[in-house]
């Protein structure tokens, strides 16, 4: 008998492996790596959630006395006393400061330019419902520039500075200082007041001009890069807060819409029985 001669059959070079290596790899699905304080599924960070809740909540406290003495409740001097303005600056300040850590997520997520312009549309038509709103309850102090209207000519005017933290936290500062420092009466009137430099508060529910709030916003955008880096690791312990921070967080323009016509409405309700 003849001995049967086995001959192996020829391995494919190697580069003719690779694509084959790759189509196998290309049906196994891509992991997102996940972060301690928040969802990769959402892009949302829970600490930053909660940290918007906690000033949406002390916000509502804020307007809830405010309002206690709209209805001749109480007798707390909202203008002079230092108590209640170093208040109302905390809780403003944490919103701006808020609204720029969260604009560099939106940058760092690559978002076109028109969806960029469409949400600070939304919060330029919130702002013009909160004018509306207000001139129906307060004609003669209505509010014509308050924080929604900041934050969203701060953001339109943030945008090329979203990706440099060190220009933009000294803009930051330098707007802060001279919002601070400085006044002219050329600025008194709704014309350029909005700007800042007013030599007096104007007549109105709230005023939150430019200098030197957007200063505020952009020191946020600093602080947003310093986030990122670590990981959000300082602020992860507000993830632990209850749900109902974070729910209040997610939906904060919506809460800061509906909020007043509720208090009002159960304080008149509740001052007129």
């Amino acid at each position: 008998m003849k001995a049967r001669t086995v001959t192996a059959k020829p391995r494919p070079p190697a580069k003719a492996r690779v694509p084959a290596a790759k189509a196998m790899l290309s049906r196994v699905p891509a992991r997102r790596p996940q972060s301690s304080t928040g969802s990769a599924a959402s892009h949302r960070i829970a600490s930053l959630d909660a940290l918007r809740g906690v000033a949406i909540v002390a916000m509502i406290v804020y307007h809830f006395c405010f309002d206690l003495r709209y209805f001749d409740l109480t007798r707390w001097d909202f203008e002079h006393d230092i108590r209640w303005l170093s208040a109302r600056s905390a809780i403003l300040a944490s919103f701006l400061l808020i609204a720029g850590i969260s604009a560099v997520l939106a940058y760092r997520q690559q978002k076109s330019q028109a969806h960029w312009l469409t949400r600070i549309g939304v919060i330029a038509l919130a702002a013009l419902l909160v004018t509306a709103g207000s001139y129906f309850v307060f004609p003669q102090s209505f509010i014509w520039f308050g924080v929604l209207h900041a934050i969203a000519v701060s953001l339109f005017l943030a945008r090329p500075l979203l990706g440099r933290p060190v220009v933009s936290a000294i803009a930051g500062f330098a707007i802060i200082a001279s919002g601070i420092a400085f006044s002219h009466p050329v600025f008194d009137s709704r014309l350029l007041g909005w700007i800042g430099f007013m030599t007096a508060k104007p007549i109105t529910e709230d005023y939150v001009p430019l200098f030197p709030w957007m200063g505020v916003l952009l020191v946020g955008v600093a602080v947003g890069h310093a986030l990122v880096r670590a990981q959000f690791r300082p602020i992860a312990p507000l993830a632990r807060l209850p749900k109902a921070f974070h729910l209040l967080g997610r939906h904060s323009l919506l809460v800061y819409l509906v909020h007043q016509p509720l208090i009002m409405g159960t304080l008149w309700l509740v001052a007129g029985s």
